[in-house]
């Protein structure tokens, strides 16, 4: 029994090592992400707490993808939510990491897609308007945490970029429609590329602004 405690007590230690060193090669220092693998920074629009983390290997791909899952809260409830996944390469002999563009939701919503070049890197981005799903499969860790997710609308912003053929960075931010201090309409369909006015475009605008500043913020630092 003795032995099978301490095997337990190394094996707590090793998964907490694990983590430390995972939360090193990301991190956050006011309202700037810092990434060591691989070396970029991304200006934040708020203080983020990071809530949750993960890694899952992908063998068909050749890859291990670590998550991280950052809140800005307010009254126990998420008011921002910006979601990093990183694939790492986990197979040298392999081919390059590959990712597909990205696509909105669908066609009719207002949404922004383009591409700007940090570095002589391509970072493909686009904003739109999504939901935030309580009952989705991803956002389970949070629920039994304890942590409220609305049912509501959200605008988000994405981008994504491969890092010398090896890593692949895929960022989401997201922010409650509700939180921007004007009153919106909760149907879709006013969102829509050929109707959008009012207080909705006016939120709408704002949320691009944001999302440019991150965009405009990446530092790519190649080695």
């Amino acid at each position: 029994m003795k032995e099978i405690v301490i095997a337990l007590i190394g094996l707590v230690l090793i998964l907490q090592g694990i983590t430390i060193a995972a939360e090193k090669d990301l991190e956050i220092q006011g309202k700037k992400l810092i990434s060591q693998k691989p070396h970029f920074t991304l200006g934040l629009p708020s203080e983020f707490r990071l809530i949750h983390s993960f890694s899952h290997e992908n063998p068909r791909e050749n890859s291990l993808t670590r998550v991280y899952f950052f809140l800005k809260m307010k009254d126990k409830q998420i008011e921002e939510m910006m979601i990093v996944q990183i694939a790492d390469k986990t197979n040298p002999q392999a081919g390059p990491i590959l990712v597909p563009h990205l696509k909105p939701y669908t066609e009719k919503r207002m949404y922004l897609k383009d591409m700007v070049k940090k570095r002589g890197v391509e970072v493909d981005y686009m904003t739109q308007l999504m939901a935030w799903n309580p009952d989705a499969p991803s956002l389970q860790p949070l629920i039994e945490k304890g942590i409220l997710i609305p049912s509501r609308w959200a605008l988000q912003g994405q981008f994504l970029f491969t890092y010398l053929e090896e890593h692949a960075i895929f960022v989401r931010y997201s922010k409650d429609t509700n939180s921007f201090g004007l009153k919106v309409s909760e149907e879709g369909d006013i969102w829509n590329r050929d109707s959008i006015k009012g207080n909705e475009k006016k939120v709408y605008e704002i949320f691009q602004k944001t999302f440019m500043g991150m965009v405009n913020s990446i530092e790519i630092k190649n080695p």
